[in-house]
């Protein structure tokens, strides 16, 4: 198993095609099986939705709609200073750190569909308390995809009180 820095070094600099760049590279077009969490279920998907070697994919509370989502949550008066500016400050959930994204993330993120169709068969969980990523999506998104598996759990985005329950179904679904 790798886990890839996918801000490749650079949470500032941070974009959609910058970290599909180090799934491509990581992946080196051999078969895979990815997981990616939020962001990472994002990009899990939109890696699968242009490589068929993407075997199979487990997404938790993938951050589908993204350039949307962001705009919604930051607000357009935040998105305007944001775009003025050029940067603005983001934690970043790995090293619990605040840095100072780039614009640029926005722009990449734009240019990229909101929810990226794959045929490879798929598990998302999701939690139904999530405050980050409205769970409506990846229950829409599930509906309108008959490859994929929805688990709703009783969690919030980050899912850490459900991992037993997730683990068991997860290996089942990779072995």
């Amino acid at each position: 198993m790798e886990v890839p820095d996918l801000a490749d070094g650079d949470f500032d600099h941070l974009t959609i095609t910058g970290q599909l760049h180090v799934i491509e590279a990581a992946a080196q077009g051999e078969p895979v099986r990815l997981i990616g969490s939020s962001l990472g279920g994002y990009l899990a998907a939109l890696y699968a939705s242009i490589h068929a070697e993407a075997e199979r994919l487990v997404l938790m509370a993938p951050a589908f709609n993204l350039a949307a989502g962001w705009r919604k949550r930051v607000g357009s008066e935040e998105m305007d200073r944001w775009k003025q500016l050029g940067r603005m400050p983001v934690q970043h959930y790995g090293d619990g750190l605040i840095h100072q994204l780039h614009y640029g993330f926005m722009e990449d993120a734009e240019c990229y569909e909101a929810y990226p169709s794959f045929s490879q068969p798929a598990v998302i969980f999701h939690g139904r308390y999530d405050d980050v990523v409205p769970v409506e999506q990846s229950i829409d998104y599930a509906r309108r995809h008959s490859n994929v598996e929805l688990h709703v759990v009783d969690s919030g985005h980050e899912l850490v009180d459900v991992l037993d329950p997730m683990w068991h179904r997860i290996a089942a679904f990779l072995a």
